[in-house]
């Protein structure tokens, strides 16, 4: 039992370093896509935040 615990408690911390990985590159590209200097690069990250946050088929704004 003590090495499922384990295993469970590595999950648990690849899993939540995965999430946090994820929102400081999508905290990164939205700064960029508001602070860069020129428009080319505030372009590009726009479109790298689309990907990061794109919304599954059949999702619609209410």
């Amino acid at each position: 039992m003590s090495q499922l615990s384990t295993i469970v408690d590595h999950s648990a911390l690849g899993v939540a370093l995965s999430g946090l990985l994820y929102a400081v590159g999508t905290l990164a590209a939205a700064l960029t896509a508001l602070l860069a200097p020129s428009p080319a690069r505030r372009r590009d990250a726009r479109q790298v935040l689309a990907l990061l946050l794109r919304r599954k088929a059949g999702e619609d704004d209410r």
